[in-house]
């Protein structure tokens, strides 16, 4: 079960599609679906978070939260779609990639993918690309 929760001014479109699209990055990571709960908010609410829960007193685009167990993918993805907003204007892409791309982001590391090295980012990046080219909307 995918579950979508809006703490901003946001309106959230094409949701049944943009699950089946999560669900197939799963699918495709060998991995099944727990539950993910998607919670996009703006920066106020996330640094808020940031802080209380990781200590760390900065913005953000994600905050994940991973419940994984074994196989089963289940978890937390607060997204500033304020910040995500920034980010698309300032690399000049559209919105709705950025979003797309930060929302597969998260499942990727429910999926074991990390991101701290330079070689992490690129195979993260790599992965990110791939399930974005399999949008069907």
């Amino acid at each position: 079960m995918i579950n979508y929760f809006i703490e901003t001014l946001f309106e959230f479109k094409q949701q049944n599609e943009i699950t089946a699209w999560i669900l197939l990055a799963i699918e495709k990571e060998s991995f099944v679906l727990g539950e993910i709960n998607y919670i996009f908010c703006d920066d106020d609410y996330l640094l808020e978070k940031n802080i209380k829960y990781l200590k760390h007193n900065t913005l953000t685009d994600i905050i994940s939260f991973d419940y994984t167990e074994d196989d089963t993918i289940s978890g937390d993805i607060f997204i500033s779609v304020e910040r995500i907003n920034i980010n698309a204007e300032e690399l000049s892409i559209a919105f709705l990639d950025e979003l797309h791309r930060v929302m597969v982001h998260g499942v990727l590391h429910y999926c074991g993918y990390k991101d701290k090295t330079r070689s992490e980012k690129e195979e993260m990046r790599s992965k990110e690309d791939y399930y974005l080219s399999l949008r069907t909307f």
